[in-house]
């Protein structure tokens, strides 16, 4: 039984779903919600116990007990059991440990919802922690941390708990390692397992425990399940983890702290000690402050520090909030001039926070933020049942109940005094500085133990401080924000005269199309538009592909200032460049949005390369692509994938030795040229009428195509570019071996691919069958069972319209070669369990393949993107679930088996494998092996990436070309399947 709690929740004004909280006679805190619309079920379980609890000298125990408690339960004793039947069913499941908490959660299809929160409650009730999974997971956590090693925000947070009170929590190591984990308590006489067993029974108790169920089923049925299915977790009264002093102290404070990345960057970071904000979420002083901090605003302090050439980005804000202590931090990515001027930013931060002290607390300020906030939720759009659900368990121990869904979003009590009390600890004695660079290798006497992290520390003076650095700091005529134009007033519904289910093409010119879906299912004042310029001097050699990337970043670093002031009112835009040309989109609340997009065409329209703008963001590319060689070697192996399959994919090296020569002259040179010939693919969605839709577009064309001497004129027919994709050959197994870029980094990567065949709704659904029974047996083989590496995915790839399978692998414990043995190995093993599979586990999986394609949009965003994705591959196949479910309803067991064996199963003659091997550090000697080594029959070594695409034969494009120009031009449009070339 339980006690149902008559809270009031508040809840968004356009939220129908029904929510009840109750408490379990076991002490159990829960959320019940009801959704009727839902189509998948969730459950987030927050257990108020984290790495702060880690008994000392065994750190990282939390985390492993996450890991742990997931494997099996004395009632499913089958080792990953519970993975395998959420993702057989539709859903995913994950899990994290922080500072004071660890979350468990899943979703699933709502017709297996009982069963699956049947298995997930055993875990808290009865886990089974076995003794034979102990050393196999203690690899996993291993491999986790050797993943994390060589990421710079993971190495400086790390840096900055190091740098605190020995004997505080906040201190500790939270990951674990080899070392923690068995190394250590073995040298010292302990066994891990019987730890994590006293642990679990010592912190796992039903009154630290908060649970959300999100189901599809009234509230009194909900109940019921889960009285019947939680009530058997132990209450042990166990008192919350409870902090008593702060983990720093004076000596920790007033002290410049200089730290050695990985990456080739420069990063300050201010920190202070403050009041929690959660103590006063009403009054949201740091939030406040944040805001004012971290504008970007013209008269902002990142305006200043931009336009001296000083900073990329700036962030604000509180971090690491708990009701015992927290921190305010500010954050700058500096440019190499900024490097130089440390003193000044750490002075003209001072002076931003004086001006705001002198300033008075702005009333009109807190109003709109509040405004803005309180529209927010009340406008909030719906969003998949998984992350609501672990958003709100991990604030039930922080908000009254009446607030779990609210939180900060309705401030409602001014009170200056807190606030200016809040301020008042921002204060130059009362902080900590952080300055990273590689410029200080060398230089530093000091390494943190977890991540070995180079650093030494200067104490700093008080006087010096107010002195030299803030006197001295340059006079910029920085204030405080204006009002904010963009905040929506009008949030009326548009009349929508008939049910529009898919796209229409509600305008052609031979300018443009326009692609137009008005919003008949979610009623909410907000709209997307995507304009497309299809551009083909934008993209035919590299040194046109990057002057097209530094156009779009120039353009997004001149809207900045103004734009802000939109992104702050929840509407966005963006700019980016595509494979053909550029993209722009802009989408939030429909009442003010034509105005942003109108000053961002007009931007375009009037473009002029800022030198100073262009050194800086010529520095910040040249840094992108410098880095890329720290990127996990996971990541590596799929770009030299992408590199192999694209037709037009021009090489790193080549793009950076062009970048290097860049100038200004350069971009202002191309630009007019990018815009000479241009076709512009546009979709309007949501709360816009069909009018209003097409007089944006008007505009636009207006904007380019009109006049004496207009920017841009039509593309010809044999302009219309179309992406291209290598076809492998039948029977070969292509591989590309190398090194790692970073000599520092010890794992190595795998990405095994196997193409398989163009867009077409039956062999996609094959795919999408065999992808979706594979996945979870691949993940048990390969990572739970010969633990190959953390990273170990199976996932489907699209290419351009051209599908396939690919095995992700990053590993220290076997060479490249080796796991890729290990992938035939597995697909050997699963070739067996799909041919034993009975007729009625086939349906069971093709009804749950169904289920999931028949899940509906949660929001506007989701069919937007669904939409956007069908016009931008030009396949216009809007009612692709329809045909894919009309294809999974008649397909057969054996048409699947025919389908595995034809392009999937080891050694069949047609199968086309592409295996990218990135060698690590610890396994050079294998490269060396590997590389003197005979290739064997049906094996093709690549051993010159651009070689060996001119040697092979291409995909025709599914995209429309010259058809497409045609009918736009003549007025007329065939259909998707008409237009296939």
């Amino acid at each position: 039984m339980s006690v149902a709690v008559a809270d009031e929740i508040v809840k968004a004004r356009n939220d129908e779903r029904e929510y009840r909280r109750i408490v379990l006679k076991n002490s159990l805190e829960v959320l019940l919600i009801s959704d009727p619309d839902t189509d998948k079920c969730a459950a987030s379980m927050n257990v108020r116990v984290g790495y702060f609890s880690d008994p000392p000298g065994i750190e990282g125990l939390a985390h492993f007990l996450e890991h742990m408690l997931f494997f099996a339960s004395e009632k499913y004793p089958l080792e990953d059991s519970f993975q395998k039947y959420i993702t057989e069913h539709g859903g995913e499941t994950n899990a994290f440990t922080s500072t004071e908490d660890t979350n468990y959660h899943f979703d699933v299809n709502a017709d297996s919802f009982e069963e699956a929160l049947d298995r997930f409650a055993q875990f808290f009730i009865h886990p089974l922690l076995s003794e034979n999974a102990v050393e196999r997971e203690i690899k996993a956590v291993d491999s986790e941390n050797q993943k994390n090693l060589l990421s710079d925000a993971r190495r400086l947070n790390q840096l900055r708990k190091h740098l605190s009170k020995d004997c505080h929590p906040f201190h500790k190591f939270g990951t674990g390692n080899r070392d923690s984990l068995d190394v250590r308590p073995k040298a010292n006489g302990i066994n891990i397992r019987d730890k994590l067993i006293k642990f679990y029974e010592e912190n796992y108790s039903a009154n630290l425990m908060n649970l959300v169920v999100y189901g599809k089923e009234p509230l009194d049925k909900l109940q019921t399940l889960v009285e019947k299915k939680f009530q058997d977790i132990r209450d042990t009264a166990r008192s919350c983890f409870n902090i008593s002093d702060q983990p720093l102290t004076l000596e920790h404070l007033q002290v410049l702290i200089r730290a050695v990345p990985i990456c080739d960057d420069h990063m300050l970071k201010i920190e202070w000690p403050i009041t929690p904000g959660i103590r006063h979420y009403k009054e949201i002083p740091s939030l406040y402050l944040g805001h004012l901090i971290g504008h970007e605003g013209e008269g902002s302090l990142f305006h200043i520090l931009k336009k001296l050439g000083w900073a990329m980005s700036l962030w604000a804000d509180e971090k690491g909030s708990n009701t015992d202590f927290s921190f305010f931090e500010v954050s700058v990515d500096l440019t190499d001039a900024g490097q130089e001027h440390m003193e000044d930013i750490v002075g003209l931060l001072f002076k931003y926070i004086h001006l705001i002290e002198h300033s008075g607390i702005c009333k009109w300020i807190l109003d709109e933020m509040a405004a803005i906030s309180e529209m927010a939720f009340h406008y909030q759009d719906k969003t998949p049942p998984l992350g609501y659900s672990v958003g709100i368990a991990s604030n039930m121990k922080i908000f009254p109940p009446r607030d779990w869904l609210v939180k900060s979003s309705l401030s409602s009590n001014f009170n200056p005094v807190l606030i200016r009390k809040v301020l008042g600890e921002l204060s130059p004695t009362n902080c900590r500085i952080f300055w990273a660079s590689k410029r200080f290798d060398g230089q530093t006497d000091l390494a943190e133990p977890w991540y070995g992290t180079a650093y030494s520390i200067e104490r700093l003076m008080e006087s010096s401080i107010k002195v030299k650095w803030i006197e001295c700091a340059p006079d910029e005529n920085v204030h405080l924000p204006v009002p904010n134009q963009f905040i929506a007033s009008d949030m009326s519904l548009k009349n929508v005269p008939e049910k529009v289910k898919l796209p229409v093409l509600l305008r052609k010119s031979p300018f443009s199309v326009l692609w137009y879906k008005p919003d008949t299912l979610f009623s909410v004042p907000k709209a997307s538009v995507k304009i497309r310029f299809r551009c083909p001097s934008a993209c035919y050699s590299p040194e046109a592909e990057l002057l097209t990337d530094i156009f779009t970043w120039l353009l997004s670093d001149y809207l900045n200032e103004y734009a802000y002031y939109a992104e702050v009112a929840n509407l966005g835009y963006g700019i980016c460049s595509t494979s053909s040309g550029f993209q722009v989109s802009v989408s939030g609340y429909n009442h003010k949005l034509r105005i942003l997009l109108e000053t961002v065409l007009k931007h375009i329209a009037n473009f002029e390369v800022k030198p100073d703008r262009f050194s800086v963001i010529k520095e910040r590319l040249l840094k992108n692509y410098q880095n890329f060689k720290f990127k996990e070697p996971w990541r590596h192996a799929l770009y030299y994938c992408s590199s192999i399959l694209y037709e037009h994919s021009w090489p790193m090296t080549e793009e950076l030795e062009i970048l290097m020569q860049l100038e200004p002259k350069d971009v202002s040179n191309f630009i007019p040229t990018m815009l000479s010939r241009a076709f512009l693919e546009c979709f309007v969605a949501g709360n816009m009428d069909s009018h209003e839709a097409e007089l944006i577009i008007k505009h636009v064309e207006d904007t380019f195509f009109v006049g004496p001497n207009p920017i841009c004129k039509t593309l010809f027919p044999s302009q219309y570019s179309t992406g291209r994709v290598v076809k492998l050959d039948e029977g070969m197994s292509c591989f590309y071996s190398t090194k790692g870029l970073n000599p520092d980094n010890k794992s190595s990567a795998l990405v095994h691919y196997i193409q398989t065949h163009q867009d077409d709704s039956s062999s996609n659904v094959k795919l999408q069958l065999l992808h979706l029974i594979a996945e979870q047996e691949a993940f048990h083989q390969l990572r739970s069972v010969e633990q190959l590496g953390y990273i170990t995915t199976l996932a489907r790839r699209n290419d351009c319209g051209v599908r396939g399978l690919q095995f992700i692998i990053q590993s220290t414990s076997k060479d490249p070669k080796e796991v890729d043995s290990r992938v035939e190995h597995f697909l050997r093993l699963f070739e067996s369990k799909l041919y034993e599979m009975t007729n009625d586990e086939f349906k069971s999986k093709v009804n749950e393949l169904i289920a999931d394609k028949l899940e509906k949009f949660k929001n506007l965003w989701e069919e937007c993107s669904f939409y956007w994705a069908e016009i931008y591959a030009g396949t216009f196949k809007f009612d692709r679930v329809e045909a894919e479910v009309s294809a999974l309803r008649q397909l057969t067991h054996q048409e699947l088996i025919d389908f595995f064996n034809e392009h999937i199963k080891v050694g069949a003659a047609k199968k086309k494998t592409l295996s990218l091997r990135v060698y690590g550090s610890l396994h050079t000697s294998e490269f060396t092996v590997e590389r003197s080594e005979t290739v064997g029959p049906h094996s093709m070594l690549i051993d010159d990436i651009l070689r060996f695409k001119r040697s092979q034969p291409l995909y025709g494009s599914f995209t429309r070309g010259f058809s497409y120009m045609q009918s736009c031009r003549t007025g007329t449009v065939t259909t998707a399947e008409d237009s296939r070339e």
